[in-house]
C-alpha cells in the first residue's frame, strides 16, 4: 500500500512537471500571423471617429468562428495569434459600394497594409521579428460586384488580367514575409460547389455573382503562380470537406476547427523538418 502511494505521488509529480514544461514551452512559442477577409476575421474594420464599412457589423452578428479565433483555440498551438484580416477585404484598398449607387468610405485595407500592420506587431525596436508563420487567406476579389471599389453598375466578371494583378499582391506579400524570415501558408480555395452562391447573391440582391468558370480559373491560376513564384511557402487544402453556415458562404464551426487543425499539424511538421 505504501509503495503504491509513493508511485502515485511520483507519477503525479511527473505529470505536473510535464504539464508545466509544456505550458512554459507554449508561452514562449512564436505568434502566428494571419491576414485576409472574413474567413480570417469575422469583424469589419473600424477607423477614427468610429467610422467603419457596413456600419462595422460582424459576420452573423458575432456568432461565427473565424479562422483566426479557431487558431487561438487549437490545442496544438500556443494561442498567440496576430489577426489583421478584415471581413469584406480584397487584396487592394477599396471603398464600399453596397448598397450603392455610389461608393463611400471608409472602406477596407488591402493585403500590403494588413501585412505591414501584422509585421509591426512582432518586430522589436532592434529589428528582430518574433513570428515564424503567416496564414494568407483569399479575399473577396472577383467574387461579387462590391469587390472592385467602383459603382456596382459598372462592374462585371474579372478578366484574367485583373486576376493576375490580384495574384501579384499575394506574391508580393509572401515574398515580403519570406524576407522577414516568416514562412507563408496558403490553401486551395473551397470548391465552387461547396458554396451556396445563389443564397449569397439573393441575400444582397447583387446583379451578378462569380461564375463557376471564373472561380476555377482564378483559383487554379492563383495556386499555380504561388507554387511557382513562392516555392518556399507551405501549401495546404484546409477547406477539404467545406460546409457553409446558413448564409451559404462562410464556413461553419466544424469546417473552421478542421482548417485550424490542419494548419497546426502543418506547422508542427514544418518545424520538425527545419530542426533536422
Amino acid at each position: 500500500m505504501y509503495t503504491k502511494t509513493i508511485k502515485a505521488l511520483l507519477w503525479g509529480t511527473f505529470i505536473s512537471l510535464t504539464t508545466h514544461s509544456q505550458a512554459q514551452t507554449k508561452s514562449e512559442e512564436a505568434p502566428l500571423l494571419i491576414i485576409g477577409a472574413s474567413f480570417a476575421n469575422a469583424k469589419m474594420p473600424y477607423y477614427s471617429e468610429l467610422q467603419a464599412p457596413l456600419n462595422g457589423i460582424a459576420i452573423n452578428s458575432g456568432r461565427y468562428l473565424s479562422l483566426g479565433n479557431a487558431l487561438i483555440r487549437e490545442r496544438r498551438l500556443s494561442g498567440h495569434v496576430i489577426n489583421e484580416g478584415q471581413a469584406g477585404a480584397t487584396t487592394f484598398d477599396r471603398l464600399t459600394c453596397f448598397p450603392g449607387p455610389e461608393c463611400v468610405g471608409p472602406g477596407w485595407e488591402g493585403y500590403e497594409k494588413q501585412f505591414s500592420k501584422a509585421l509591426s506587431r512582432v518586430t522589436s525596436f532592434s529589428g528582430e521579428v518574433a513570428a515564424e508563420y503567416i496564414v494568407i487567406i483569399r479575399g473577396n476579389d472577383c467574387n461579387h460586384p462590391d469587390a472592385f471599389g467602383i459603382p456596382m453598375a459598372q462592374t462585371s466578371e474579372c478578366t484574367v488580367e485583373q486576376m493576375e494583378s490580384y495574384i501579384d499582391t499575394f506574391v508580393s506579400v509572401a515574398n515580403r514575409a519570406l524576407a522577414a524570415g516568416i514562412t507563408p501558408i496558403f490553401s486551395k480555395a473551397p470548391t465552387y460547389e461547396a458554396i451556396d452562391w445563389e443564397t449569397v447573391q439573393s441575400r444582397f440582391n447583387w446583379p451578378w455573382i462569380i461564375s463557376k468558370d471564373n472561380y476555377e480559373v482564378f483559383s487554379d491560376l492563383r495556386l499555380s503562380r504561388l507554387q511557382a513564384e513562392v516555392p518556399n511557402a507551405i501549401f495546404l487544402d484546409v477547406w477539404q470537406g467545406f460546409e457553409p453556415m446558413a448564409d451559404g458562404l462562410h464556413p461553419n464551426r466544424k469546417t473552421m476547427q478542421r482548417a485550424a487543425k490542419r494548419i497546426a499539424k502543418a506547422i508542427k511538421k514544418h518545424r520538425k523538418e527545419k530542426r533536422k
